[in-house]
């Protein structure tokens, strides 16, 4: 016994030029890669007028696209020869589609620089730490002939016994902040203080270091 049964197939129409229409299936299908895959489609011929051959070759075009042809319509059946898909029967009922735009991902934000450097550890001696992108926050104590270098400020909550520069990109209104205070070298900008030129009251207690126009000024902190 046999039995009839209705299948819904996508229907695709091509319009000449067929190479404009491919280009035009081709930027959509790059929106929506995939979309004919695993679905019966019928190659509506109703708009064009083409030999068996040319029609093979657009069915061979659309198998390369993912896109298989398991018939087609509005054409004659005396084009059709053993090498095409059958011709089906009765019209093709068309509506108009549009492919599914694909959902644009928004580019990953790119990440901001930090504005500080923290160092947890303590700097040793012979070690530089150079940050010019901002301030340099140092938990712990710099030795004896390490530098801290910094385009932004500079703030040792230890004791500073080596060179601390801040300022270097030319930031005149960086400070120096530091617990107890034994530096070698105070610098901010172009300005510079050494060993020798810090007062004795200064030596060994909490101080921050700053422009005043052209002169570099040292005070206690309370």
């Amino acid at each position: 016994m046999f039995r009839t049964h209705a299948y819904t197939a996508f229907a695709i129409t091509p319009q000449s030029p067929i190479v404009d229409w491919l280009a035009d299936l081709d930027a959509s299908l790059a929106r929506s890669n995939g979309f004919f895959v695993g679905h019966p489609v019928a190659l509506d011929l109703s708009r064009v007028r083409l030999s068996p051959a040319a029609i093979a070759h657009l069915i061979d075009n659309l198998a390369e696209r993912n896109i298989r042809v398991l018939g087609i319509c509005g054409v004659d059946s005396a084009v059709a020869n053993s090498s095409l898909p059958p011709v089906l029967r009765g019209e093709c009922h068309t509506q108009g589609l549009d492919l599914p735009k694909a959902t644009p991902i928004a580019p990953a934000p790119h990440p901001e620089k930090p504005t500080s450097l923290l160092i947890e550890d303590p700097v040793r001696s012979g070690q530089s730490v150079v940050f010019i992108d901002g301030d340099v926050i140092v938990l712990g104590s710099v030795g004896s002939g390490a530098d801290i270098v910094a385009g932004g400020s500079i703030h040792v909550y230890g004791t500073l016994r080596g060179r601390a520069i801040a300022g270097v990109k030319g930031n005149a209104r960086a400070r120096i902040f530091c617990h107890r205070v034994e530096a070698e070298l105070l610098a901010i900008d172009s300005y510079y203080k050494t060993a020798d030129d810090i007062e004795d009251s200064l030596r060994h207690g909490p101080v921050q270091v700053w422009l005043e126009g052209s002169t570099l000024r040292i005070s206690a902190m309370d």
